[in-house]
């Protein structure tokens, strides 16, 4: 039997497999097979006795050398290459013997967590011995065995003995790394050096390293700049030398080349549909007619070559500078908060470090500041496309945005206002921010984009500003003539080309009726909303936001139903501590004068991500590790979040909601985290504890999940997605994913009979909420409670005023059976016009 050799673990921290390290360098197990931690402690110590093998200059890096040959690199954080040795301090050096638990490393937690991309440390067996068990998906003590690895021959494949040939070939090239061969780049260097049969050297002044070792590649503490030789020995020795010369040429994937663009065929011209009819997701809701009225903007050209480095850089800074200060004025002017939130982030953007410096590497090498912002900019796009994370793609034109602003202050220009008729209806294929914002209030009466997202920057502008808005339309919504009449309700995803006048004038009637309607509706918001049979039905308003909290009253919000805890995880570079999240909740929970505040436990994964949340690359996000998963894996974020919220005043207040439960193990799991923060804290009084029902395997036993919980909230959203198997991202699918679908109706049917058996009430917080031809089916439907955005709530206020609860009960039977979505809404449409 082979011996092992148990190494501990280095360091205090939750244990996570190395697939979940968001590197495919590490991931992949390009380096070697491993874990991973996410640390807690600051101290890096020796996980068994061995030799100091290398110590990255940075001292973000060591290896050690054990018994039986075995090589153990472990990496403190992600990207910690860049601070260049700033938070770390080294105990040891290279060749001395140390002890297992003897401090190799000490660095500063809080530091390293705000700069680093990740705090995620890998711990790597890079001699390719067999790692033959290993304790993952737990909590674990600095000095706790966290893996086994077998002691003998290595699982590596035989590097083929070179038997005739004796060619050689070397070649020299200057690094384009910023931060030289650490150790991403050392192991695709390695890897493609590995399937080459030649023996290849890597050599930078007095340092030497075998190309097809990770960690010698890495060991060589090269910088940007520094030339490196390569040395091939063998029958393929000058194949070898050329593809390492090429890779390394490209930034082996650390910078982000201008992609190269293929020769295409001629784009087909969009073709409007014959009926007139399009269909979209709504992104601001509403009803609108005019006429359609193109935006086209004209592609700026900029000239590759430069006219010196010093010429270029000047002009850059020059034309930065003006933008800088042109965000800035526009910020300190008066505003809807949701404008100056992407100013902000706009102003963030343009003193990026990572994109100037990638500017100026370009203009070094002797490109024009046009040029070398286009392909900085672009290069972050493609990136940001391709991380299958449709909040980040989304953020692609607000950089786009900024690129273009530069590009107009690099020549000198500024962007000539768009001419849009009053009452017109916008079309575009997508749409700048500054644009959006650049426009005179009350201009338009509504947008449709062929392209663009519900979350996007303009998407929330739309709402700011009242205006109609559909995105995701297609392609069909360009070949719209110029001019021509249109009829927009982005409630129904709709946008109707040339209608008749029939259907004009029963547009503009009901545009009249809504706006008296509204006015009404507005009026008596703070009223309770009761059935014609006394029922009172709640209304809440959900929430993202402190500065969301102190218009959800004056709506008429009976308190939150969805608290979207998410705002204060999400766009920085470390979670917020137990203190920050209780004030951020206390002051909610006092703009909402105590009415009810439920609180959702932190929802990130799928499409929300946070960089000090290492979710590995995941082909369907949608299906893995988001939601109350994340959390599980991560004890110490779900410990402290249940401690701030339990500390809001007064207790009992908030009540205490998990996302994304499939199983009643997870459930019971974070009730028995509550129960322990209960404790810690001493709090006394009753907390509430439910659930979001966004799965179909959570409906299938909501009976036994409501036994567990004080209440149930459906979360439409994604249950819609998961039942009707369509990504309510992709545009092509977004304007059939209805919530109305009888699949889904029937979903909320048994759900809330799985409430109803347990005496509890379930509130719907998705979409559907918020929906007025879906208010009715859902009362139908046996739902007690609704959230929604504030801004629907005065009309679905007024709406339930005018039902009553059998006539509710009889649409919701027909639903059940209907055929579609769309004959769902047919129904609904002639319930409301007064046909049931």
């Amino acid at each position: 039997m082979a011996a092992e050799l148990v190494l501990f673990s280095p360091l205090d921290g939750w244990v996570s497999p190395l697939s979940e390290v968001p590197d495919p360098v590490f991931a992949e197990a390009m380096l070697g097979d491993g874990i991973a931690i996410d640390p807690t402690g600051s101290t890096l110590c020796a996980p068994c006795d061995g030799v100091v093998a290398t110590l990255h200059a940075a001292h973000h890096a060591v290896t050690l050398k054990c018994e039986g040959g075995v090589e153990i690199l472990m990496h403190i954080g992600l990207e910690t290459v860049a601070l260049k040795g700033e938070g770390f301090t080294a105990h040891v050096a290279e060749g001395q013997q140390v002890r297992a638990g003897e401090p190799l490393i000490s660095f500063d937690l809080d530091l390293v967590a705000r700069r680093a991309r990740s705090l995620i440390s890998p711990m790597v067996i890079t001699s390719g011995h067999s790692v033959t068990e290993r304790f993952e998906n737990r909590s674990l003590s600095l000095g706790a065995p966290v893996l086994r690895v077998a002691v003998g021959p290595k699982d590596v494949a035989a590097i083929p003995v070179e038997a005739t040939s004796q060619e050689t070939a070397e070649a020299r090239i200057a690094l384009p790394l910023a931060h030289g061969l650490h150790a991403r780049p050392a192991a695709r260097l390695a890897q493609a050096a590995q399937a080459f049969a030649a023996e290849i050297v890597l050599s930078a002044g007095s340092r030497q390293a075998n190309a097809k070792s990770p960690v010698a590649v890495m060991a060589m503490g090269t910088r940007l700049g520094d030339e490196v030789m390569i040395v091939a020995s063998g029958s393929d020795a000058q194949a070898a030398v050329d593809a390492l010369v090429a890779l390394i040429a490209t930034g082996l994937g650390e910078l982000a080349p201008l992609p190269l663009k293929a020769a295409a065929a001629a784009p087909q011209a969009p073709v409007a549909p014959a009926d007139g009819l399009l269909r979209g997701v709504m992104a601001s809701p509403g009803l609108a007619v005019g006429r359609a009225t193109h935006l086209r903007r004209a592609e700026i050209v900029v000239t590759e070559a430069g006219a010196g480095a010093e010429v270029e850089r000047a002009a850059l800074s020059a034309a930065l500078a003006t933008v800088r200060a042109a965000l800035a004025q526009e910020a300190a002017q008066d505003g809807p908060a949701a404008r100056q939130a992407i100013l902000a982030a706009h102003l963030g953007f343009v003193e990026d470090p990572e994109l100037a410096a990638q500017s100026h590497r370009l203009i070094a090498a002797g490109k024009s500041a046009g040029f070398a912002w286009r392909t900085a900019v672009d290069g972050y796009v493609e990136a940001l496309r391709g991380l299958g994370d449709r909040r980040m793609a989304e953020r692609v034109d607000d950089l786009k945005d900024l690129e273009r602003r530069v590009l107009m202050a690099l020549a000198g220009e500024a962007e000539a206002p768009a001419r849009i008729p009053a009452g017109a209806i916008l079309i575009a294929e997508g749409l700048l921010p500054s644009l959006l914002m650049a426009l005179q209030p009350g201009l338009l009466a509504g947008l449709c984009t062929s392209d663009g997202g519900a979350t996007s920057h303009v998407a929330i502008l739309a709402q700011a500003m009242g205006l109609p808005a559909l995105v995701a339309a297609g392609s069909g919504v360009l070949a719209v003539a110029e001019g021509a009449s249109l009829i927009l309700d982005a409630d129904a995803g709709r946008l109707q080309v040339s209608p008749d006048a029939a259907a004009l004038e029963a547009a503009q009637g009901r545009i009249a009726a809504r706006t008296e309607r509204r006015a009404a509706a507005r009026t008596a918001a703070r009223d309770v909303a009761r059935m014609a049979d006394g029922t009172a039905v709640p209304v809440f308003a959900n929430l993202g936001a402190v500065s969301e909290a102190a218009a959800a009253l004056p709506a008429g919000a009976e308190g939150c139903g969805l608290l979207r805890t998410e705002f204060l995880f999400l766009d920085r570079d470390a979670a917020p501590d137990e203190d920050e999240q209780a004030r951020q909740y206390q002051a909610i929970a006092e703009a909402l004068e105590g009415r009810p505040l439920i609180v959702r436990l932190l929802d990130v994964g799928g499409d929300k991500t946070a960089a000090y949340l290492p979710i590995a690359a995941e082909e369907n996000p949608a299906l893995g590790i988001r939601g109350v998963r994340v959390s599980l894996r991560r004890p110490h974020l779900l410990k402290t979040q249940l401690r701030a919220i339990l500390r809001v005043a007064p207790v009992g207040q908030c009540r205490i909601m998990v996302p994304m439960v499939s199983r009643l193990s997870e459930l019971r799991a974070v009730r028995a985290a509550l129960d322990e923060a209960r404790r810690d804290l001493g709090v006394e009084g009753r907390v509430d504890f439910g659930m979001m029902i966004e799965t179909p395997a959570a409906v299938m036993i909501a009976d036994q999940l409501a036994a567990e919980c004080d209440f149930l909230s459906i979360g439409t959203n994604d249950l819609t997605q998961y039942a009707l198997a369509m990504d309510r991202g992709n545009p092509e699918l977004a304007a059939e994913v209805d919530a109305l679908d009888p699949a889904v109706l029937r979903l909320i049917a048994k759900t809330t009979e799985g409430g109803r058996a347990h005496a509890l009430s379930t509130s719907v917080c998705g979409g559907a909420a918020g929906d007025l031809a879906a208010i009715p089916i859902l009362l139908g439907l046996g739902v007690d409670k609704l959230s929604m955005t504030s801004a629907a709530i005065p009309e679905a206020k007024a709406l339930i005023r005018t039902l009553s609860r059998e006539a509710c009960r009889r649409l919701a039977a027909q639903a059940l059976v209907a055929p579609s979505a769309e004959a769902v809404r047919g129904l609904a449409e002639t319930f409301l016009n007064g046909g049931a």
